[in-house]
């Protein structure tokens, strides 16, 4: 009878929380730096939550494979391969959703051309598909060599391939030709000021690496047990990433958008301090929290609640009407969401990067109803 471990559920449902708070600001203009992710170099908070989450799905995965076990292989590739696919899918769903835009004053279609193909969802369905089929197929000490492989392969093609002189910057970075030959520049995210997808195809392979480090640390977790020397072993090994990661970062830039080696283990290692720590606050002391009782309902339903957090403000953006007019007697439409900004949130404070934290965090309250409700029906929606 395997054991649960209540703090891996806290753990995961803390970063759906943090990608719906970060992820839905009232004003994209107006945002504390903390909530914000790094121009380029570096790591904030808010470049935290992505990884965690990889993380969160490697140590799920790492209490389903043993039940593959009495599976033929054609039977686990075909579970891997349908939720990779319907994973896939959502995500590509909620980029093209509602399939209507506002031009000015029409509504006109939003055409596939213009539709961003990767994103957030599509990176956690490959990663996932990529890594489970690792696991299934490789034994511990060539899954952790492949991990070796592929993030110092990753730092050596970065360098090789890149841009002389400059291979880490947005300009030099090698992987921009490879994701517009493949997807075409009309389909990759243009929020850098020219066609560049944070989540495109060339970073991949260290994204995965996060997911079996999160595998590997679920492993470890189950294998000990509830005890000290288990905690003992997650500090230890949490502390020395952090470190490895820090000292790459000299010589390989710790860098979210481009997802490279030293941000993977960087980002591991904090991980796995931050499990450890609720490990000790929950397991050892078998007490739940009014803090943690709020992100366990967020655990429960993760994918779904983030497809809603997406999905909802972009439907809801389809019904709109006149707020005001401007200085030129031109009319300034608004939405639901977007009102409730405006004429309850914003006005909250005079710095205004305080409005638009009181929306996310009301955001994150509004989620967390529905989620809390979910629960408490018992309905949790299987992805």
């Amino acid at each position: 009878m395997k054991e649960r471990y209540y703090s891996l559920d806290v753990f995961r449902g803390a970063t759906v929380a943090l990608m719906i708070l970060v992820n839905n600001p009232g004003n994209w203009d107006f945002i504390f730096a903390p909530l914000d992710h790094a121009p380029w170099h570096g790591c904030t908070p808010t470049d935290l939550v992505f990884p965690f989450f990889l993380f969160a799905v490697g140590n799920a995965l790492s209490f389903v494979v043993p039940s593959w076990a009495n599976l033929s292989t054609k039977q686990v590739l075909l579970k891997i391969g349908k939720r990779t696919l319907l994973i896939f899918c959502i995500g590509v769903f909620l980029n093209w959703c509602p399939f209507y835009k506002w031009d000015g004053v029409m509504l006109l279609p939003k055409p596939w051309s213009t539709v961003r193909i990767m994103g957030v969802l599509q990176r956690i369905a490959l990663c996932y598909g990529i890594a489970a089929w690792v696991v299934y197929r490789f034994t511990s000490k060539n899954t952790f060599l492949l991990c070796m492989v592929l993030l110092l392969g990753y730092w050596f093609v970065s360098f090789s391939l890149g841009q002389a002189g400059d291979p880490y910057s947005l300009q030099g970075y090698f992987g921009t030709a490879i994701d517009q030959s493949i997807l075409g520049s009309n389909h990759l995210y243009k929020g850098e000021g020219v066609p560049f997808d944070p989540e495109g195809i060339a970073s991949l392979p260290a994204a995965v690496v996060q997911v079996m480090l999160g595998f590997f640390v679920g492993q470890l977790i189950q294998q000990n047990g509830k005890n000290h020397q288990m905690l003992s072993k997650l500090l230890i090994v949490g502390c020395v990433l952090v470190f490895t990661g820090y000292m790459w970062d000299y010589v390989y830039p710790i860098t979210k958008k481009t997802w490279t080696s030293s941000y993977t283990i960087y980002t591991s290692g904090l991980a796995i301090i931050g499990l450890a720590l609720l490990i000790y606050n929950l397991e050892f002391s078998n007490q739940t929290y009014r803090w943690s009782k709020f992100f366990d309902v967020f655990g429960k339903n993760p994918l779904f609640i983030f497809v809603l957090s997406g999905f909802l403000p972009r439907v809801l953006a389809l019904f709109r009407w006149v707020d005001h007019l401007d200085e030129n007697n031109h009319p300034v439409f608004t939405s639901p969401f977007n009102w409730f900004y405006l004429h309850v949130c914003k006005n909250t404070a005079a710095d205004l990067r305080i409005g638009s934290l009181v929306y996310a965090l009301v955001m994150i309250a509004f989620y967390w109803s529905i989620v809390y409700f979910l629960d408490k029906k018992r309905i949790y929606i299987k992805v």
